[in-house]
């Protein structure tokens, strides 16, 4: 085999609630997301040496650290992980965890498979939080530390999405979090419990909307409050719910098709449509 090429699709937090920092410094957390048909491509192939190309962007990323971990784990010869970026970078949209996800299944499907589906989430966990959740991509129910998934089947709906041009570290994010709780500033979460999320993932977009949440979105607006009026615009728009996607910058609202949802870009700059896939 010479190549093995995968996609790495994108997602949102519908609700994102996360705990106080454990003594390993993890957020324990429980999330709603829903996956995207906007992503990336991954291919993986045999090279000289190990080595990551993702053309317009620089340093080391997850499918570098994923690489790596891989060959700790199996033996494997070179490889070559080549990324086509769609999806944007440090965007709150987990672009950086699928493709380390996308890259975990391609070189291991290249090196005859050697690993099943626990196995490369076990690697995963060791790359970053939300990696274990895309290696088989889907909608999906997380809590743990990102460890623990179930899957779900949400009702098809269209998103807008207003992309920040300037990405926002998640550290960051969590960071500021972790600054305002202990001031007293932000709440604590009303529960990590996944069951009323797998409830909620059966809802019409309509319904679902009205249960939008995101524990990180506090903290992303304090350090970028021009995400407020972005908010604002996509409800003005006619979106039945909006919010920061993960640790943000992305804002995204919720429409009922991608329809509905191609309507209300036209009206707002540099906006993106996509569709949840399941």
């Amino acid at each position: 085999m010479n190549a093995v090429t995968e996609t790495a699709p994108g997602k949102v937090n519908l609700v994102l609630r996360v705990g106080d920092p454990r003594a390993d410094g993890l957020h324990p957390l429980c999330s709603l997301f829903a996956r995207l048909d906007l992503a990336d491509t991954v291919t993986v192939e045999p090279a000289d040496r190990d080595e990551v190309v993702c053309p317009g962007v620089q340093g080391d990323n997850l499918a570098t650290a994923a690489l790596r971990s891989l060959r700790e784990a199996v033996d494997a010869p070179p490889l070559r992980v080549t990324i086509d970026k769609r999806l944007p970078v440090a965007a709150g949209l987990a672009g950086g965890s699928a493709d380390a996800a996308a890259a975990l299944r391609a070189a291991n499907s290249l090196i005859g498979a050697p690993l099943d589906t626990d196995a490369l989430r076990a690697i995963a966990r060791g790359v970053g939080s939300d990696v274990p959740s895309q290696v088989e991509p889907a909608s999906a129910v997380v809590h743990g530390t990102g460890e623990r998934i179930d899957r779900v089947e949400l009702a098809p709906m269209g998103l807008v999405l207003l992309i920040d041009p300037e990405g926002l570290s998640t550290g960051a994010v969590y960071g500021q979090l972790d600054q305002l709780r202990a001031a007293g500033e932000a709440p604590t979460p009303a529960g990590l419990d996944p069951g009323p999320l797998k409830r909620l993932a059966g809802s019409p977009p309509a319904q679902l909307a009205t249960r939008l949440e995101n524990d990180l979105q506090l903290a992303a607006l304090w350090l970028r409050p021009e995400l407020g009026a972005r908010i604002d615009a996509l409800r003005a728009a006619g979106a039945h719910g909006a919010l920061v996607s993960g640790s943000g910058p992305t804002v995204f609202g919720v429409f009922d098709d991608r329809a509905a949802a191609r309507s209300a870009a036209d009206g707002l700059p540099g906006a993106l449509v996509a569709e949840v896939a399941g």
